[in-house]
């Protein structure tokens, strides 16, 4: 079966791939939360080969997705798809080494918010010592108008799940500062999406 697509992960896929080209090392661990179909996460790989990238969701089936992506594409640098809930205590192995980067995307609008704190934390803990967590999608801002489009997604978003919608990035901050993360850099991206990167607050902050 051929592995899954996604039309808004397509149009996108390009336009974070240039602001990671920014902000990351040459190289190092990356970890994605929530991959979904694995187009990011195959597209990255591709294009930054000198990263290793750990796909993770919290759907099983979207696993067999992402492990025919992988061998479709041939990825070296791309490790098997775990099975990870940001909800959970435990994430991954105590084995495991911390990651230089952790990314998700597009999941923080069409979960609970419980999810928020939980990824922050989660982040925290698989960090490496000066890693980012770097969050993508669609958020609401105090000083920023909201446009239409987003309005009505959020809209959208509330009548299919009382518990989803935009989230407020001030908000998502309160959350970051609760785990020690602070962010450190905002990109406007197409299609009224933020590309949000975090990172450990300074000892005393």
């Amino acid at each position: 079966m051929p592995p899954a697509f996604s039309p808004a992960a397509d149009r996108n896929k390009q336009a974070i791939l240039d602001v990671l080209r920014q902000v990351l090392p040459e190289q190092g661990r990356a970890m994605e939360i929530a991959s979904g179909t694995g187009q990011h996460v195959a597209w990255f790989a591709r294009h930054l080969p000198p990263w290793t990238w750990q796909p993770t969701d919290a759907d099983a089936p979207a696993l067999n997705s992402i492990e025919a992506r992988i061998a479709q594409e041939q990825l070296a640098n791309v490790r098997a798809p775990l099975l990870l809930d940001v909800l959970s205590q435990v994430w991954l192995p105590e084995d495991m080494a911390l990651f230089d980067a952790i990314y998700c995307a597009n999941m923080l609008h069409i979960a609970p918010w419980a999810t928020c704190a939980a990824l922050m934390q989660g982040a925290a803990r698989h960090l490496a010592p000066g890693g980012q967590l770097i969050t993508y999608g669609p958020y609401l801002e105090d000083t920023v108008p909201t446009a239409p489009g987003n309005l009505a997604f959020d809209a959208s978003l509330r009548s299919q799940q009382a518990c989803w919608g935009l989230r407020r990035r001030e908000d998502v901050e309160l959350e970051a500062a609760r785990a020690g993360l602070q962010l450190t850099q905002r990109f406007a991206l197409p299609a009224n999406n933020l590309l949000l990167v975090w990172m450990r607050a300074p000892a005393g902050a």
